[in-house]
């Protein structure tokens, strides 16, 4: 048994399909398949119950793969920790970010990061809150960018940059000719996220914190939210960084009264032996964008 083949296991289980783990693993099929009749056959049980379309797990592979999961684990942990003592800041950077700001931050920080970074290889990684902090604590992931302060003393946090949120109108729109938007005036047509986004959150406790506000539409991106408001359906908050797309799409833009927003923030496992990694991503971050708001408030003026 080796840890390869443990891979395998948990790629077939996550996958449910040997072509799709092959794939994810980057080897042939038949290696894969091959491998994986071989740690059935020195386990002497049956992992998966095979058909032409799925390779569901069985019982007795329910009842190993947490095993499994932690030796890869404890592998990696050896590894990354033997990286860090040579340079925290080479080798692969696992980072997770929400959805909400992954499109608009991306642009602006990966080129500052390459540079500043050279020998970091960033892997992005764009998901929702609850399955970043998932992937952070199995060790998916290295770090996470997200809106919200992490939950429970196994992560830790720092604050990078805040974000300021700006009603977003349309034109037509009988509060577009204000210069400053009371969020609560947005309540009665306010289009907000799906269930999981901090950012639907963040926009219902901004408005008035009625969990009915914003009718039958719950949309799974922001990207889509802006093109209903192009489109005339309603009003919506969005944060500063989707400034840019926002006025692309010809929609009003206003600040807010109350100046609402959200802060973003770098998350790692509180043991995570590269924390010289995160700090250095987390600061060329934040002086990215820091110089990203000096030039917007010069250009403003």
């Amino acid at each position: 048994m080796n840890l390869r083949d443990l891979r395998y296991l948990l790629a077939v289980a996550e996958h449910e399909h040997f072509g799709r783990a092959a794939k994810a693993c980057g080897v042939s099929q038949p290696t894969l398949s091959v491998q994986i009749r071989k740690l059935e056959d020195l386990m002497g049980v049956t992992l998966f119950e095979r058909s032409s379309k799925t390779a569901a797990p069985t019982a007795a592979c329910l009842q190993l793969i947490g095993h499994a999961r932690a030796a890869v684990t404890e592998a990696e942990a050896i590894l990354a920790t033997a990286r860090n003592l040579r340079d925290p800041l080479s080798g692969r950077f696992r980072l997770g970010i929400i959805p909400t700001l992954a499109p608009y931050l991306l642009p602006l920080v990966f080129a500052p990061l390459r540079e500043a970074l050279p020998t970091l290889e960033l892997e992005p990684w764009e998901d929702q809150t609850t399955a970043l902090l998932e992937r952070l604590r199995t060790h998916e992931l290295d770090a996470a960018l997200l809106a919200t302060e992490e939950d429970g003393s196994d992560l830790v946090s720092r604050p990078l940059f805040d974000e300021p949120f700006l009603a977003a109108l349309p034109p037509e729109h009988p509060l577009a000719g204000r210069p400053v938007i009371v969020e609560t005036d947005l309540a009665r047509d306010i289009l907000v996220l799906a269930d999981g986004h901090c950012l639907r959150d963040q926009t219902m406790e901004a408005c008035g914190g009625d969990a009915a506000l914003g009718g039958p539409l719950r949309a799974s991106s922001l990207p889509t939210l802006l093109n209903m408001v192009a489109a005339g359906y309603g009003t919506t908050l969005i944060p500063g960084l989707a400034a840019g797309a926002a006025q692309d799409a010809g929609i009003v833009l206003r600040p807010l009264s109350t100046r609402a927003g959200r802060t973003v923030r770098i998350a790692w496992r509180a043991h995570f032996p590269r924390r010289a990694a995160v700090e250095a991503v987390g600061e060329v971050i934040a002086d990215r964008l820091r110089a990203f708001a000096e030039g917007a408030a010069a250009g403003a003026v």
